[in-house]
C-alpha cells in the first residue's frame, strides 16, 4: 500500500480498542470463560459493569455498533428483561468474590431511547441485584433529541455521575446525511437542563471528518462546543468499519465514483481538525487528557471506565454482542436477539466468543491501551509484570522515536504531538507477530 492510499479512508477499523485483535476471538475458547468466571478474583482487581441498550431511533450511517430500530415497547421489555436476568447470573459467579462495582457504563445504541419509566424499572431492578452505590462513577450514553428533563431527573436519581451527549456535529444538514437523528436546537436544550441538574461531569462527543464536512463548519462546531462549556469533550476520527451502511455504499459504486460531498475526508486532514480544536481548547482552559479527550484543568479530570479498562479492571459486558473481559480472559456475547433472549430465557450465560490471555499479551494491552494517554510509566509495567517495556519492546519504540512519533524518557515513553494525532496507526508496531497482519475485527 502506498503513502498515499495508506493516507485515504478507505474500508476497515483504525480504532484499537483491545489486544489481542478481536479476530483472534473463537466459539472454542468459550470453557476458558466458564472456568475463569468460576474462579474468585485475582486480589486488588476492580471490577466494572457494562450494559449495551441497543436501540435507536435512526441508524448512523458510520455505526457499526448492534443496534435495532425498529423495536417496539414490548421488545424492549423483552430485552430489559433478559438484561437483568443476565446481570443476575452474573452477580452469582465466584469472580465477583464480594466486590463492589467500581465504575458503570450504559452504552448503546441509544440508551435514553428508553422512557424514564423504563429506565427507572431497569435501574432499580439492577441494583437490587449489583448495587453502585459505591461505584467511582456511572455513566449514561444520551442522543439529545431523545432527553426531556424528567428524564434527566430520573438519571440524576438513579445515581449517574457521567452524563455523555451524542453531538457528533451542530450542522443540521450534516447531522441529518450522516444518519443522526437530532437537532441543534435539541443539543442546546438538553444540556442546558443536564446543567441545571447538576450532573457532576457533562462530557460532548464530537465527530472530526463526518460528510459534508469542512473547515469553516469544523471551527464553528468547536467554537459552539466551546460556548457550552462541557466538563470534557471526545472527539473521535470518522472511519469505515465493514459493515457500516456508508462502507456498503462505498464498496458498490467505488470510491472514485462518489462525489467530492459524499467522501469522507482524509486522515491528514481529520488529524488537523482535531489539532486544531485540541488547540483551542487546551487555549481556553482544557488539558489533554488522551489522543481523543480533553478535560476542564479546574474540573473532574477522571474517566473511570476508561482509565480502569487500560489498567486491566474486570468488567462483564452485557447484553447483545457485548465485550468484556474477566480473570485474564476476554469474552462477547452472542450477536443476534434471537440468540440472546433465547440463551437467557434458559438460564445460561449468552456467551459467543472469547479468548484467554496469557500474561506477556496482559501487558501488550495495557500498554498499547495506555500510549494512548500520551506518556508511559516504565515503574508501573516494573511492578505489575516485572518487566522493563523499554527493554522488552526496545526496537518498536527505537523505531517510532527515530520516525518521531515519540521520545524515550528516564521513566518511560512520552508521546509526541503528531505521535498522540495518530497514535492507533503505530500500535501493531507492539502486536505479536502472529496478530501483527490480521484484520482487527
Amino acid at each position: 500500500m502506498t503513502a498515499a492510499e495508506q493516507e485515504t479512508t478507505g474500508l476497515g477499523n483504525y480504532f484499537i480498542a483491545n489486544y489481542p485483535p478481536f479476530s483472534a476471538w473463537k466459539p472454542n475458547f468459550l470453557p476458558d470463560a466458564l472456568a475463569a468466571v468460576n474462579r474468585p478474583p485475582v486480589p486488588g482487581t476492580p471490577l466494572g459493569l457494562y450494559l449495551h441498550i441497543p436501540f435507536c431511533r435512526k441508524r448512523c450511517k458510520f455505526c457499526y455498533f448492534r443496534v435495532y430500530t425498529d423495536k417496539n415497547a414490548r421488545d424492549v421489555e423483552t430485552y430489559t428483561d433478559a438484561l437483568v436476568k443476565e446481570v443476575e447470573l452474573c452477580s452469582r459467579l465466584p469472580i465477583v468474590g464480594g466486590r463492589k462495582l467500581d465504575y458503570v457504563y450504559f452504552g448503546g445504541g441509544t440508551p435514553s431511547y428508553l422512557s424514564a419509566n423504563q429506565l427507572r424499572d431497569l435501574m432499580q431492578r439492577l441494583q437490587a441485584i449489583l448495587p453502585w452505590d459505591a461505584a467511582r462513577e456511572v455513566t449514561f450514553e444520551c442522543e439529545p433529541g431523545t432527553l426531556q428533563q424528567h428524564k434527566l431527573q430520573t438519571l440524576r436519581e438513579l445515581g449517574v455521575t457521567r452524563l455523555s451527549l451524542g453531538v457528533e456535529n451542530f450542522k443540521p444538514e450534516i447531522l441529518q446525511y450522516n444518519g443522526r437523528a437530532h437537532l441543534e436546537e435539541e443539543i442546546h436544550r438538553a444540556y442546558g437542563w443536564a446543567r441545571e441538574l447538576g450532573f457532576s461531569q457533562i462530557n460532548i462527543d464530537l465527530i472530526a471528518g463526518m460528510v459534508g464536512e469542512d473547515w469553516d463548519n469544523w471551527k464553528d462546531c468547536v467554537r459552539k462546543t466551546l460556548t457550552l462549556a462541557p466538563d470534557s469533550v471526545t472527539i473521535y476520527q470518522m472511519e469505515l468499519p465493514y459493515n457500516t451502511t456508508f462502507s456498503k455504499e462505498l464498496q458498490m459504486v467505488g470510491e472514485e465514483a462518489k462525489p467530492d460531498a459524499t467522501k469522507v475526508a482524509d486522515w491528514p486532514t481529520k488529524r488537523e481538525w482535531v489539532k486544531y480544536a485540541f488547540d483551542q481548547f487546551c487555549a481556553n482552559g482544557y488539558e489533554i487528557s488522551s489522543a481523543y479527550t480533553v478535560v476542564k484543568s479546574t474540573g473532574n479530570k477522571r474517566f473511570v471506565y476508561r482509565d480502569a479498562l487500560w489498567h486491566g479492571a474486570d468488567m462483564f459486558g452485557t447484553g447483545v454482542a457485548s465485550f468484556g473481559h474477566l480473570n485474564g480472559v476476554h469474552v462477547q456475547n452472542v450477536d443476534t436477539w434471537e440468540a440472546y433472549i433465547e440463551k437467557l430465557a434458559m438460564g445460561e450465560l449468552p456467551l459467543g466468543r472469547a479468548l484467554p490471555v496469557n500474561d506477556k499479551q496482559k501487558l501488550i494491552r495495557e500498554m498499547i491501551l495506555q500510549l494512548k494517554t500520551g506518556h508511559l510509566e516504565r515503574d508501573y509495567f516494573q511492578s505489575k509484570f516485572g518487566k522493563d517495556i523499554t527493554r522488552e519492546f526496545e526496537a518498536g519504540y527505537k523505531k517510532l522515536e527515530s520516525e518521531g512519533w515519540l521520545r524515550m524518557k528516564p521513566n518511560g515513553v512520552e508521546l509526541t504531538p503528531a505521535g498522540l494525532m495518530q497514535i492507533d496507526r503505530h500500535l501493531p508496531t507492539f502486536f505479536e507477530p502472529e496478530h501483527a497482519s490480521k484484520r482487527y475485527t
